[in-house]
């Protein structure tokens, strides 16, 4: 049987595919499958980019998809806000230092705006998901321990903490659970986690007895502060170590999906087994995505000053653009930045296009795969009609001759060439857009494009031209006169001449546009390319 013929699941994406293979195991597990709980943890001791909120967007893809096979389900958008704080952000400020190792919802937020710093981090990822339409159920870490969500699976945990600290030292090398309990109560005396250890579990009592001793905290040793005391895991504040604390929220939430970084591989290994053989809850379904990396092939990190977040990409692109960059795979580790928006805002409108038939595809599999990946970036509600589609790196260059009345300026210009009829909101906010990248960034480096030498010998000769003083008349004709006398197809020119000034293969009319930019300002241009 050929790929075309294959059954065709959901709406033919890697989605559809996760969501159906957790359905077959949660019927092999003969769990109910009445609601089906998917988990994105939100971090919130750093400035959440895109790693993070990818993390909540890729989620909720599979809670549509469970949906469109006919089951309910639910994200839950869980705050880790009782981590500790292990290092200052760049960016933010020292007086932080003092709260090292404290967990970040007992950090007064040092914007002010916010009940901590936790909260005030947890919010702007929140604010992400808000624009881009995602529905959540929000959980905190602070509210799930005080509320004793978890002591259950604390007090499961901590009966077998020997059990699970050889397990852990099998499973990954770490050795230190083998001295001290999974569990981290908050030092009494100093507010901090990750200093207070806990050494003996009273089962009767279910307190934990600790003390604040010297911890190496993000590579740095710190101090306790002597302190020794009792905290009681269903009152006293305090947290699980990662190794076993998602097993915990698994269990107690009902999670059935959650997919992970391949930083924290070492953890899930360990909170499976938790989860399997402690506390007797098969462990959910895991897809492991690759990290973004910065241009330079650094991960992008919440603590290094390199974050790319929402709330700076919708400056510049729309939540589309970004559903779009998330939905289109999930593995593979993927360099990222600004840089990339122009791209993304122009895929957008080419499946548009695909969806709604204005492209033709041939491939039947590629052109389903096209349509779902067009709704999921939708969120499964496409609209009816295609929208009014703009060359973005052409309202770029338009954006940077005209800087005074922008908007009507380049309007008038769109109107001119013929790309739309009149101007309306959705245009004026795209001009904005461009305007805001044309305004941030230099040009772009320029594109690799396969040229000819009949084309190299015509584009040097444009180049002659536009360089000179010379009163043309008529660029338009002077463009087609020099391809005819180089043997080039005028439309081949064109296209080669719209694919160096604005990466695409049609424009609108070439002599007056490059009159518009500035022959000498093209003229460099195309000097890069020959």
């Amino acid at each position: 049987m050929s790929d075309e013929e294959k059954i065709v699941i959901g709406k033919g994406t890697w989605i559809d595919k996760l969501a159906s293979e957790m359905i077959e195991r949660e019927k092999q597990l003969g769990r109910d499958t009445k609601l089906l709980k998917v988990e994105s943890g939100l971090g919130a001791s750093g400035i959440p980019h895109i790693g993070s909120l990818g993390d909540a967007v890729r989620a909720y893809g599979v809670k549509l998809a469970l949906e469109n096979l006919g089951y309910k389900s639910d994200l839950i958008a869980y705050s880790d806000d009782l981590d500790g704080l292990r290092k200052i952000p760049e960016g933010l400020p020292d007086s932080l230092s003092e709260h090292i190792a404290k967990p970040v919802s007992l950090i007064p937020d040092p914007f002010g705006c916010h009940d901590s710093y936790g909260m005030h981090m947890s919010s702007i990822l929140l604010d992400g998901l808000d624009k881009i339409g995602i529905k959540y159920n929000f959980i905190r870490a602070r509210d799930t321990y005080k509320n004793g969500l978890l002591k259950e699976q604390i007090h499961t945990i901590l009966i077998n903490s020997e059990k699970i600290g050889n397990k852990i030292a099998e499973l990954v090398g770490q050795e230190k659970y083998q001295k001290f309990l999974p569990y981290y109560p908050v030092c009494a005396k100093c507010n901090r986690l990750y200093t207070a250890q806990s050494y003996e579990y009273d089962q009767s009592r279910r307190v934990v007895k600790y003390r604040c001793v010297e911890a190496e905290i993000g590579s740095k040793m710190l101090k306790g502060c002597g302190h020794e005391g009792e905290a009681d895991i269903s009152k006293d504040l305090g947290k699980l170590a990662w190794k076993v604390e998602f097993a915990a929220r698994w269990h107690a939430f009902d999670i059935r999906f959650e997919a992970y970084g391949k930083d924290i591989m070492d953890s899930v290994k360990v909170n499976d087994w938790v989860a399997d053989e402690v506390l007797n809850h098969p462990h959910p379904h895991h897809v492991k995505y690759e990290m973004f990396l910065d241009k330079g092939g650094k991960k992008i990190s919440k603590s290094a000053g390199n974050v790319v977040t929402s709330q700076k990409w919708f400056r510049y692109g729309t939540p589309k653009s970004m559903l779009l960059l998330l939905y289109k795979r999930i593995t593979g580790a993927r360099e990222l930045g600004f840089e990339d928006i122009p791209a993304l805002m122009d895929e957008y409108n080419e499946i548009e296009d695909i969806y709604f038939g204005k492209i033709k595809v041939d491939n039947e599999a590629k052109l389903l795969k096209t349509k779902g990946l067009y709704e999921y970036t939708n969120l499964l509600n496409p609209p009816k009609v295609s929208s009014v589609h703009l060359n973005y790196r052409l309202l770029i260059e338009l954006c940077r001759i005209f800087k005074e009345d922008r908007k009507n300026m380049v309007a008038k210009k769109l109107v001119d060439y013929g790309t739309i009829k009149n101007s309306d909101p959705h245009v004026e906010h795209l001009i904005e857009l461009a305007g805001n990248y044309a305004d941030d960034f230099e040009e772009d480096e320029p594109t690799k494009i396969e040229i000819s030498s009949e084309a190299k010998k015509a584009l040097a000769q444009l180049v002659g031209v536009l360089e000179s003083d010379k009163e043309l008349e008529d660029l338009q004709n002077v463009i087609y006169n020099i391809s005819k006398e180089n043997n080039v197809q005028p439309k081949d020119f064109f296209m080669i001449l719209y694919q160096i000034i604005i990466n695409a293969n049609r424009g609108p009319k070439i002599g007056p546009f490059i009159v518009d930019i500035g022959r000498k300002k093209v003229a460099q241009t195309i000097s890069r390319h020959i």
